[in-house]
């Protein structure tokens, strides 16, 4: 196939692209000593998933038990769900490891512990630590994280660690700032499984992460594995960042020019927000890339060009420097295939049931991947 024949819009992986991102992930956590667990929510993709195996990862991280019945359904046992658990989806969990999935789940509350104790024995549990006031989490100082540890511990359940997920990094501005947030997100989540350690709790894994910080992070002394997901795509908000480069941008929408508007220099396409998502993640950063960067159709970047718009089905295209310039139909005709970048990888890969993967220009393959809860 040809991605000219391809029916607009749709979601296109550049295998390579996506090859060298995975290959270069697995490269650093080899020489920095840890296990790496992708987190598999950015493509949910049986495909892409089994690459990161085959590449060295170890285990996969989820953020829907939905993830996990169908991950564990293709062969991947070991499994870390990543959102802290309710009572109400226990069940669900302990049917899964009952099945044979050496599945962990994580609590940041006394009462989620007593629940999963409750439960009864089997499933793995880490206690989620808060190190950069982003989002879940106990702090790693607070009483609260021994008492949770006690709360599993004396409750017959399986302490089986520490994790957290520096989300605060995305908010960084320069090299020296990630650096900064990763030394910060490992320190606190190390000096958290030492503080459980020393009030005589199990505390074997710690487990941290994110793109930027595991790919900013000098040395993860005391952690044992790291939790990364957007990396095998990248996108524009980690363009911006600093630690994905343009090449390595491997999920873009491939869409079709369906009408102009002379008077303003629009340029109309068949990708609006149900395709690219309304994420708008460069808007506070030092380049805003609208709804998304524009590409022509063999992905070389037009720098002129951004998504300045986007409604349910119609995405704006217009100049980045505001200007209206008339020539927009002679450039790109009624038609005409372009590609937009995304500022969000996940949430513009969640828009699509499938990937066309391409090599060139050819379209070489479809990837089912899944959504849902």
């Amino acid at each position: 196939m040809n991605i000219h024949t391809l029916a607009t819009p749709c979601a296109l992986v550049d295998e390579e692209r996506m090859a060298h991102n995975i290959a270069r992930m697995q490269t650093r956590m080899d020489a920095l000593g840890v296990k790496l667990r992708p987190h598999v929510k950015t493509a949910k993709c049986i495909a892409v998933a089994q690459r990161q195996r085959a590449a060295g990862a170890q285990g996969i991280t989820v953020s829907t038990l939905k993830e996990a019945e169908q991950f564990f359904a293709a062969g991947f046992d070991d499994i870390l769900y990543a959102v802290c658990i309710t009572p109400a989806k226990l069940a669900q969990a302990r049917a899964l490891q009952a099945r044979g999935c050496r599945l962990s789940v994580i609590v940041d509350s006394v009462d989620a512990a007593q629940a999963v104790v409750a439960a009864g024995q089997g499933l793995g549990v880490l206690i989620e630590v808060d190190t950069d006031g982003h989002r879940a989490g106990v702090l790693p100082d607070s009483d609260t994280l021994i008492a949770i540890g006690r709360t599993l511990h004396s409750g017959g359940a399986e302490l089986v660690g520490v994790m957290t997920h520096a989300g605060g990094s995305y908010g960084c501005r320069d090299d020296a700032a990630l650096v900064a947030f990763a030394e910060q997100e490992r320190s606190r989540c190390v000096a958290a499984a030492q503080r459980l350690r020393d009030a005589g709790l199990p505390c074997p894994v710690v487990s941290v992460g994110s793109t930027p910080t595991a790919l900013s992070a000098r040395q993860l002394d005391g952690v044992t594995e790291v939790r990364a997901g957007v990396y095998v795509f990248q996108d524009l908000v980690m363009l911006n960042l600093g630690v994905a480069k343009r090449d390595e941008l491997a999920l873009s929408v491939l869409a079709s020019v369906i009408g102009h508007q002379l008077d303003k220099g629009w340029i109309l396409v068949d990708a609006g927000w149900m395709a690219m998502s309304r994420d708008r993640g460069t808007q506070a950063q030092a380049v805003d890339h609208g709804y998304g960067a524009v590409c022509d159709a063999q992905g070389q970047w037009l720098d002129d060009l951004v998504m300045v718009g986007a409604n349910q089905e119609h995405g704006i295209l217009a100049a980045r420097d505001g200007s209206v310039t008339r020539d927009v139909a002679q450039r790109f005709p009624l038609g005409s295939r372009l590609r937009i970048l995304p500022n969000h990888a996940c949430a513009t890969a969640a828009q699509f049931p499938a990937y066309s993967v391409t090599s060139g220009s050819a379209a070489a393959a479809t990837w089912e991947r899944f959504g849902g809860w």
